[in-house]
């Protein structure tokens, strides 16, 4: 398996560390995308895009972006085009995001969910495989709604 991308704004420093500590555990190589904030102090866009961009050139097959909610990482990780990232802050949302989903990607809030339930989240993700049957259309039409976009 290709290491696991991983990136976190300022907010999500300890989590990540946290994240990546298990991970080594479980024999997991990672990659982190993290970078300290420069003269530019918002930051998790340009982390988010870096991992997301890596996992469509094929450098991953899947990420993990950290931020305070999640929410802001999941955001511009979509704006990737084939790229499907899920804010997850249960274990059940975690397992649909890959077995009816397809995501590459799980976006965790460091202000939202604890260590322990990020581990939990991070396994549940980890351990599910996409499921194709019935869900296989839908992602597929995600696919489609993307190419429409980007033709306008």
């Amino acid at each position: 398996m290709l290491p696991i991308a991983i990136g976190a704004d300022d907010a999500a420093i300890e989590l990540k560390n946290a994240i990546v500590a298990y991970l080594q555990q479980r024999d997991i190589a990672v990659t982190d995308y993290t970078r300290s904030r420069g003269a530019d102090d918002g930051i998790y866009p340009d982390i988010a895009f870096a991992v997301a961009q890596a996992i469509k050139a094929e450098q991953h097959q899947r990420g993990i972006l950290l931020c305070g909610t999640g929410i802001g990482m999941s955001i511009v990780a979509n704006k990737v085009a084939g790229i499907r990232a899920a804010q997850c802050h249960d274990t059940y949302s975690a397992q649909r995001a890959r077995k009816s989903n397809d995501a590459q990607i799980i976006t965790l809030g460091a202000r939202v969910i604890g260590v322990e339930l990020a581990k939990s989240i991070v396994d549940a993700w980890l351990d599910s495989e996409f499921e194709g049957g019935g869900s296989a259309p839908k992602v597929a039409k995600i696919g489609y709604y993307e190419q429409v976009n980007s033709s306008r």
